[in-house]
């Protein structure tokens, strides 16, 4: 009897529109709660405004720091001939961070105890260390440091994942507030698209004065000191703020223990008959609800097709964007085209680019929660392709025709497109697959993105080598096996909005 009154007392789930009121109201009169299960509908949970302050804040310094980086790759090259390096060590300077991160990221998931203070002050402390390595090489003449600073540096770039990880863990976040979030991890990238190539480009300038050659702070050593600085203080800001995730957190919202304890009658039969049921995968509509976390889960034909699909626009959004980046400064400074610039003028055009999609990423915080992952992932791939066919047209014509206006123009709208795309790899495969499957699916999109970056930043500084027409073309033929994809399996990307 007891427990047909508990069943009748339990009140009933909150609408969508009453439990976000219901959430705004809880977090404004006390920041520091964890709402839970009793106090919201679970799809619309978030974690605690503090500790989700300071991933966000992790995320959109490490792009701040890894565009920073990308746009002294014209003066990289410069700094290890200096030190008796030559061009093979300063592409293996430029791209050894990502590979480190990626031979680093599985057995830290082995022992972070399913948390994330291990990594985030992982994170804090190669980023000081890294950076004081490849600032201290100039000083100590060895060639060798810099390459020890990045390969370092490469072991925070680990904490993408985590912080991709951290906004789609069911036990913090609710279904309807993973591509918010995700959103939110984008607008860090546009961050770090604008300020990061600033200043990169003014440090350089800047570090170079009358005898800057012979300072300890030139235009070689600077981003690394500033970097350690910055990190430090930062370091001491987590440590105060950031709370990790209990062990105990609340269950995903799909678990309901309160039913699976009143009506032990109705599922025992069915488990002694047929065994476990397993998810039925075939019916796309099936992917809309988050599975439960006792259910048996098998990949069938189509959710392996939707994993391949969202991997492959993790790796192809991440490689054209890295390959622009690492290309521009290049391109504009080679006799292919008759800009001429200096690494501060191209740094000085991405941050412009960065800027400009900065608002319109912005905006997609509070429109993509409104809108299918899949149509967001379609509209991201559009908008960057227009760009790219942009830039071979004018190719086409004559290199030489390429201004300032219209190689912004171009980038504008492939830093837009592309970054719009990467919003809901994640946050998408994250509503398909059950909660337990999180981390998996975390290093399967970061892994994928880790391919686009260092692929993507060794394509692009081969670009003038191999001819800019072939450079965008391939870039363009990419996104074309991306829609192919997507069009087989645009039933099968149908998610829950939000």
């Amino acid at each position: 009897m007891s427990r047909v009154d508990t069943t009748v007392e339990e009140p009933a789930q909150l609408t969508p529109r009453r439990s976000s009121s219901l959430l705004k109201q809880l977090q404004v009169a006390d920041p520091e709660r964890v709402v839970t299960e009793d106090d919201e509908n679970p799809e619309f949970k978030l974690p605690k405004t503090t500790s989700l302050a300071v991933v966000l804040m992790t995320n959109a310094l490490m792009q701040v720091h890894l565009s920073l980086f990308f746009i002294i790759v014209p003066s990289s090259s410069v700094y290890a001939q200096r030190l008796g390096g030559g061009e093979t060590f300063s592409g293996l300077v430029i791209g050894i961070p990502t590979a480190i991160s990626a031979v680093t990221l599985l057995p830290l998931l082995k022992c972070d105890k399913g948390g994330y203070k291990i990594p985030i002050n992982l994170c804090c402390f190669a980023s000081i260390v890294g950076s004081l390595c490849y600032a201290l090489a100039h000083k100590a003449n060895f060639l060798y440091l810099i390459l020890i600073g990045r390969m370092i540096m490469g072991v925070s770039f680990t904490f993408f994942m985590y912080a991709k990880k951290y906004c789609s863990d069911p036990r913090i976040v609710g279904i309807r507030r993973r591509t918010t979030l995700a959103a939110y991890l984008v607008v860090g990238q546009g961050i770090g698209l604008s300020l990061g190539p600033f200043l990169g480009g003014a440090l350089y300038k800047i570090g170079f004065g009358p005898n800057g050659d012979r300072l300890v702070f030139n235009g070689f050593t600077s981003p690394g000191w500033l970097m350690a600085a910055v990190w430090l203080l930062f370091w001491g800001f987590v440590t105060l703020f950031f709370e990790d995730v209990q062990e105990t957190a609340p269950r995903t919202q799909s678990s309901h223990p309160s039913e699976i304890e009143l009506q032990p009658s109705q599922l025992q039969p069915r488990e002694q008959l047929s065994g476990p049921s397993p998810v039925q995968l075939s019916n796309p509509a099936s992917f809309t609800r988050d599975v439960d976390e006792g259910e048996q889960f098998v990949l069938g034909p189509s959710q392996w097709g939707v994993i391949i699909t969202m991997s492959w626009f993790a790796m192809t959004c991440f490689f054209i964007l890295g390959s622009w980046e690492a290309n521009i400064p290049i391109f504009a400074a080679s006799s292919t085209s008759s800009l001429g610039y200096s690494p501060f003028k191209s740094g000085n055009l991405i941050a412009i680019g960065g800027a400009i999609t900065f608002p319109l990423l912005l905006t997609n915080i509070f429109v993509g929660k409104m809108v299918q992952d899949r149509m967001t992932l379609a509209a991201g791939s559009f908008i960057g392709t227009v760009g790219l066919i942009m830039f071979e047209a004018l190719l086409i014509k004559s290199s030489e025709r390429i201004t300032f206006a219209t190689l912004l123009v171009s980038w504008a709208f492939v830093a837009l497109g592309f970054s719009l795309a990467t919003t809901c790899t994640l946050s998408l495969l994250s509503k398909k697959l059950p909660g337990e499957w999180n981390g998996r699916v975390s290093a399967v999109i970061q892994c994928s993105n880790y391919m686009g970056r260092v692929t993507g930043a060794i394509w692009g500084g081969s670009g003038v080598v191999v001819g800019m027409k072939n450079y965008v073309g391939l870039q363009i033929a990419f996104v074309g096996i991306g829609s192919v994809l997507f069009s087989t399996l645009w039933r099968d990307l149908k998610v829950k909005t939000g």
